[in-house]
């Protein structure tokens, strides 16, 4: 392999390697191809091209050493702060402050960090959420803890049950029915008083928000094959919240609750 080749490859790898963590944290699909692009002409390859979709990559290169690689994305979350230090590092690429070498090895070790937030404080995150979703549904001050403790509970269920059950519409379907459950249990218990609210409340921070807003951005910016299985994959897991609740409802509503 000659030094040209060589550096080519290098090239495909750090702009892959960036793809990767930003669709793998939540980023759009058309970001995603505009960032390799730009990293890709900045390294002084102005001929490139990418094809993104959520569970894979494909970026080839033109040219007398022409290369093309396909890397496989299977596990996605939400990490916008991974998102936005890729930005930053492709930004400083495009002003000529990192070789090849040096942003390789930035993005390898944005790649291998842990998630930005601890798993405490996602649940009390959620938990607090839960509580001002309630306030602004017009609840009433009185259901806020069950609230609060509904919610978290219900992203700790979620993480939990994720991890035993890798098939994520499971985990939410299980994660909203304990939601509901307990929603109702607090209920029973004297600490709530409307459980539509409460419940309307808790599963807020399992609504797919962000994976919503991009599935309508990749639609509006053209890419349609991204776009609608973003949005199915939405509609799973808005049907599996749904599903989890509906399930609770019906099974307690011959006692009159709701």
């Amino acid at each position: 392999m000659d030094q040209q080749s060589h550096s080519t490859y290098e090239i495909a790898q750090v702009c892959l390697l960036a793809g990767k963590i930003m669709l793998e944290n939540g980023g759009e699909t058309y970001r995603v191809e505009d960032t390799m692009t730009r990293v890709a002409h900045a390294f002084g390859i102005p001929d490139s091209h990418s094809f993104v979709t959520p569970t894979g990559i494909i970026f080839s290169i033109d040219g007398p050493e022409q290369a093309t690689r396909l890397i496989r994305i299977s596990e996605r979350s939400t990490d916008l702060h991974k998102v936005t230090v890729v930005n930053a590092i492709s930004r400083r690429i495009s002003q000529g402050e990192l070789t090849v070498k040096e942003a390789y090895r930035l993005l390898e070790q944005i790649d291998a960090a842990s998630p930005g937030y601890p798993f405490w404080f996602k649940v009390v995150s959620a938990a607090v959420a839960s509580g001002c979703f309630l306030i602004m549904f017009d609840g009433t001050w009185l259901d806020f803890i069950p609230a609060l403790l509904a919610g978290g509970a219900g992203l700790s269920f979620l993480i939990y049950f994720h991890r035993l059950v890798p098939i994520k519409f499971f985990a939410e379907f299980l994660a909203s029915l304990l939601v509901g459950t307990m929603a109702y249990l607090l209920l029973k218990i004297g600490l709530g008083h409307d459980l539509d609210k409460i419940i309307i409340g808790s599963v807020m921070p399992l609504v797919p928000g962000l994976l919503i807003t991009n599935a309508v951005r990749d639609l509006m910016a053209g890419h349609f094959v991204s776009g609608l299985s973003k949005g199915a994959e939405a509609f799973l897991t808005a049907f599996a919240i749904g599903a989890g609740i509906a399930f609770v409802l019906s099974f307690y509503n011959g006692e009159g609750i709701v």
